[in-house]
């Protein structure tokens, strides 16, 4: 009996120098956990009298089971340059938190990347670049040459390789990706 005493006041002085004890290691890893984003708007804004073309997708329900509602506004003009804007929500919050923000802030950690299908005759520009001179793509230029119709895939990359040679070469954490189908008229 005399033992499990003395066990007993062994195990609960243990524990309680373990729970007054200064150390560092207690402190809980700050964690950069990645944004919820369930709205991406483009804004296709032409350099001439045409008319403005929004790009959205929309997934309210995050990974959920229901699909992205993904629309666009009208037909791209052949011949045309349009100054383009994307801008990234969280509208599971209320307000909307725009991630957009965030990813201009930590901009030498993310990356824009613009791809043309083989279909569709237009090409991309970066207009926005980080602090060392090396592309964001929040903001950027696209030009269109002939009629033809196809997809223009637009992906945010969480700490890419910058600088890199595109997409293939970037590597990263893909944030958000979506296709939108599109035709030059």
């Amino acid at each position: 009996m005399k033992t499990i005493k003395t066990l007993s006041l062994a195990v609960v002085a243990a524990i309680s120098f373990a729970s007054c004890s200064d150390n560092d290691d207690d402190t809980p890893e700050i964690v950069n956990e990645e944004e919820v984003i369930t709205t991406m708007t483009v804004t296709l804004t032409p350099t001439d009298d045409s008319e403005t073309i929004t790009l959205q997708s929309r997934d309210l329900d995050g990974d959920g089971s229901d699909a992205p509602v993904i629309t666009v506004s009208g037909n791209l003009v052949t011949g045309t340059t349009y100054n383009g804007a994307i801008v990234l929500l969280n509208e599971t919050e209320s307000p909307a938190e725009d991630i957009t923000e965030e990813v201009a802030e930590e901009s030498d950690e993310h990356q824009f990347f613009y791809t043309i299908s083989s279909g569709l005759d237009a090409t991309t520009e970066y207009t926005s670049f980080d602090e060392d001179g090396n592309p964001l793509g929040t903001t950027f230029t696209l030009t269109t040459g002939a009629a033809s119709s196809g997809a223009i895939t637009f992906t945010l990359r969480h700490e890419p390789t910058k600088p890199n040679d595109g997409i293939e070469s970037a590597g990263g954490e893909t944030d958000i990706l979506v296709s939108f189908d599109v035709s030059v008229e």
